[in-house]
């Protein structure tokens, strides 16, 4: 048990490395979508052969995967996208409103129940996230696409959990990298048109901090979460989550000194994002116990 937490919280802190490799990476944001879903894709179809965890799926099935992983690699184009406009920390806290689109969007999606508080709870999010884009007018760009981006976010996790009960998660994640890849290759004269690259093939050091991305926070952290979820709840991998923005923030201070560059309302917005997501963490643990105690008869 202990050894799978560690491995969760791996995989969650490499989850939140990826928005200092975004910054790191002197690509256009497409560009370097592109590149991590070739490299990643690539690497799972030969380690996921080799071990034979690729299951047959059907045409039907290929077609609605592939269409979810294009929203998956337009979630990445607009997350990096974000991080250009603005920074890595504005980008991060903007991932915090994935939580408030997903009580927004499943119901209507799943045709279940809405979740009140976790409505609530997204909109004191999208409260903190509106502070810091009244506060600081530089970032209106990057927190607009970062918007974009936690809309995206959203969405692809809802229609995973469905693919999963038909499929193996080795089988699904490869078919959607792949779909995304091609689909994102049919996409990128377009978006390259109006948003032209100032250069198409990565530099050296790029190039080194891209197979880092693709291969230690896409395939590792992918291989690692995955080994986590045999050994722990989905409670704990929920309650784990919530520290990505926060493991990225930390980090972007710590590497790139971003605290000296945001003023007062990045501090007082994310205070009210943390304040959100503190509740969550306290509703979650409450929730879990009282499902424990009822298993028990206590």
């Amino acid at each position: 048990m202990k050894k799978a937490f560690f491995q969760l919280h791996i995989a969650v802190f490499l989850a939140g490395f990826t928005g200092i490799l975004g910054r790191l990476i002197q690509l256009n944001e497409g560009l370097l979508v592109w590149y991590r879903l070739l490299i990643s894709a690539a690497t799972m179809w030969g380690l996921y052969l080799f071990l034979g965890r690729i299951q047959r799926i059907s045409f039907t099935e290929l077609l609605k995967i592939t269409g979810v992983g294009f929203i998956a690699a337009l979630h990445w184009v607009t997350f990096y996208g974000a991080i250009k406009y603005a920074n890595v920390s504005v980008a991060l806290v903007c991932f915090s409103a994935v939580g408030f689109f997903t009580a927004l969007f499943e119901p209507v999606i799943l045709k279940k129940p809405w979740n009140k508080s976790d409505l609530l709870l997204g909109l004191l999010v999208i409260g903190g996230i509106f502070i810091i884009f009244q506060f600081d007018t530089r970032f209106k760009t990057g927190i607009l696409t970062g918007l974009l981006s936690a809309v995206l976010g959203s969405l692809f996790p809802i229609y995973n959990r469905q693919f999963l009960k038909r499929m193996n998660v080795e089988t699904l994640i490869t078919y959607e990298l792949t779909g995304g890849l091609v689909l994102l290759t049919l996409f990128l004269p377009l978006y390259l048109h109006y948003l032209p690259a100032a250069a198409w093939f990565p530099d050296a050091p790029s190039l080194g901090w891209l197979l880092v991305l693709s291969w230690v926070c896409s395939v590792l952290a992918f291989q690692l979460s995955s080994n986590a979820l045999k050994h722990v709840t989905a409670f704990t991998v929920n309650l784990t989550y919530n520290l990505e923005p926060v493991y990225g923030i930390v980090l972007a201070f710590l590497i790139f000194g971003e605290n000296k560059y945001l003023g007062t309302g990045f501090y007082i917005g994310f205070g009210v994002i943390a304040i959100a997501l503190v509740i969550h963490l306290v509703l979650l643990i409450r929730t879990e116990t009282r499902l424990v105690s009822g298993a028990t008869g206590a």
